[in-house]
């Protein structure tokens, strides 16, 4: 397996997306619904058509599973996983904050991984056991160990407004014992600044493959730890996710699972 063409193919897919959504960006759009508050343009649905292109034209025989009704059965153990615009409410209200995420997964194991912010002119990328980038510099992960200065990020689900598991009873307990937390609106763009630093953490419910894939390796070759809830280690097909500079791993488990009374 050629790591190093999957990832220019993957960094070229990512870019070409990226580069429709810039032109794309400020425009108004008609906006669907998926749920109540889970919005989707036109814009994701092109987005992931150039992104498939450009790996099917590279790898005809590859599997693809992207977040806009794409799925792909062929070889699964050969695996992209395609999030064609993560902020999708950001890029709706022209928030820059929103990113293009790729990744590719060998037998259900992260391989490669790479995340464009567009607007923000960063791309992130990673091949397992090669270290973690950021428009070719290598990033690591803060050295901090006392979650008091820590600065964290999370979200909150689509079915915040009527589901009891919303992510609220979490933020309650770190947002009183954190320096501060961020809600940036795009989990791939939460787990590359954990991978670079600028965040010493990330957590959060309810998200899918496509959204953790490949910021999960980004984390992981910038030298961090990454779970589920319980510590259990973390394969992308989980609904949940920790990740940390690996310091603070275990004072975040500890305050995810304290019971609500003891917040």
């Amino acid at each position: 397996m050629d790591k190093e063409k999957i990832l220019a193919v993957a960094r070229d897919a990512a870019f070409q997306a990226g580069k429709y959504m810039k032109n794309a960006y400020g425009q108004q759009w008609e906006v669907e619904f998926k749920g109540e508050v889970d919005l989707v343009t036109r814009v994701d649905m092109e987005s992931q058509g150039i992104i498939y292109g450009i790996i099917k034209e590279n790898f005809p025989h590859h599997s693809i599973l992207g977040e806009e009704n794409l799925k792909v059965e062929k070889d699964s153990k050969l695996l992209w996983l395609i999030d064609p615009l993560d902020g999708t409410t950001n890029f709706a209200h022209s928030l820059p904050m929103f990113c293009v995420s790729i990744a590719f997964l060998v037998e259900g194991e992260a391989a490669v991984g790479v995340v464009y912010a567009p607007l923000l002119g960063e791309m992130f990328y990673a091949v397992k056991g090669g270290g973690a980038f950021l428009n070719e510099k290598k990033i690591n992960v803060s050295a901090e160990t006392d979650l008091g200065n820590c600065l964290l990020a999370t979200g909150f689900p689509y079915d915040r407004r009527k589901a009891k598991e919303n992510n609220v009873a979490h933020f309650n307990k770190f947002i009183v014992r954190t320096r501060g937390i961020r809600r940036m609106g795009a989990a791939a763009i939460d787990l590359c600044y954990t991978a670079a630093g600028r965040f010493d953490g990330f957590w959060e419910p309810k998200l899918y493959p496509w959204d953790m894939a490949a910021g999960f390796l980004l984390v992981q070759e910038a030298g961090g730890k990454v779970t589920d809830f319980s510590g259990n280690p973390f394969d992308p097909f989980m609904r949940e996710i920790v990740a940390s500079n690996g310091h603070i791993h275990q004072r975040m488990l500890d305050i995810i699972n304290l019971p609500e009374e003891q917040y």
